[in-house]
């Protein structure tokens, strides 16, 4: 008699979809995660990434104390030429050099920050210590020093120390001088593919999507949050299943108030707007220097992206609704410290 045929009970027919187990996980908000787990593994990319880090906490925090250390710890003169001669430094792919950023350029901030604008930052806390956020806040002052306040709070006084690296519109980058300091600092082209990739690597990404008609509306208009775009960044969080940490910066719009644009002066430079404030143009080059408002910088509660299905980013209703509750949340924000703030200079 021929030898039987044993037929595993798992077995299935020939051609039959295989479907691939959910991913063992919950989101932030509790929900059972409905992402694809990967093959060989019971949890999906974003779960998988966060439980790896869970099992090697030693590994990661030794590596995180050692870049801190040698990206922070400050430098003398001598020391600091001595590195830059040897080329004992790093700069990534997209121009950020760390070191320079860390003992050079930020510092150059400080008088701004501590003494000048005299910031006073609340819910540092709930930026995250590890891993990607997309830190989406408004915009303003006819020159966009607030993207640099905040770069600044979140190096300085966050529990990490951690790097923010903003995304900005190409005509940053056609300045002379700004344009490669932008670069050094750790700034991306607003790219979608550049956004992305930085995000992937567990980076604090910064996106003001007002862009230049949040920093080129007029003094009647201050503190009302402009349009955010087509929401580009909300596709950006669901995409890579990051959470949005809403900002609200209060006190750049008095630092350069712009009573008029003058708009043929705008169209002739290629300038999306030319400000006119109370002492620039009249007296030239000082007519930059800032007024010394008082500032507050508020972050808001992380806004999970990870509890969408993974199509999400595709469903244009869905993007135009949580962008437009980002801004509401904001606003909101914006309302409740202009109310706290006692005056706009002291």
């Amino acid at each position: 008699m021929a030898d039987a045929e044993i037929i595993r009970l798992d077995a299935r027919p020939i051609g039959s979809a295989r479907r691939r187990p959910r991913c063992r996980a919950t989101t932030s908000t509790g929900r059972p995660c409905r992402n694809s787990a990967l093959p060989g593994s019971e949890y999906c990319r974003v779960h998988d990434s966060q439980t790896a880090k869970l099992r090697h906490p030693a590994h990661d925090a030794d590596r995180s104390v050692q870049t801190s250390a040698s990206a922070d710890a400050p430098e003398g003169l001598e020391t600091f030429v001595r590195r830059r001669l040897r080329g004992d430094y790093e700069v990534d792919d997209f121009g950020y050099d760390p070191h320079l950023a860390r003992q050079v350029l930020l510092p150059l901030a400080r008088p701004l920050y501590e003494n000048y604008f005299r910031v006073k930052t609340l819910g540092i806390d709930r930026v995250p210590s590890v891993g990607p956020a997309l830190l989406v806040g408004n915009h303003s002052g006819s020159i966009a020093i607030d993207a640099v306040m905040v770069s600044y709070a979140v190096a300085t006084e966050h529990p990490q120390q951690r790097a923010v690296r903003n995304v900005a519109a190409d005509l940053v980058f056609t300045l002379p001088f700004v344009g490669a300091l932008a670069r050094k600092m750790g700034t991306a082209v607003a790219a979608e593919e550049d956004a992305d990739e930085l995000l992937k690597r567990g980076e604090l990404v910064g996106v003001y999507p007002e862009g230049y008609k949040g920093v080129g509306k007029g003094w009647r208009e201050r503190y009302k949050l402009q349009r955010f775009g087509r929401g580009g960044f909300i596709e950006t969080a669901l995409r890579s299943r990051v959470p949005i940490i809403p900002v609200a910066i209060v006190g750049a719009e008095e630092a350069y108030p712009m009573i008029a644009d003058a708009k043929f002066l705008a169209r002739a430079i290629g300038a999306p707007y030319f400000p006119i404030t109370p002492t620039f143009p009249l007296l030239g080059p000082l007519g930059l220097i800032p007024f010394p408002s008082k500032w507050i910088i508020e972050f808001g509660e992380p806004v999970p992206m990870d509890d969408y299905p993974e199509d999400a980013a595709d469903d244009a209703m869905l993007v135009f609704d949580l962008a437009d509750r980002i801004r509401d949340t904001i606003q909101q924000m914006l309302y409740r410290n202009l109310a706290r703030r006692r005056g706009v200079f002291f």
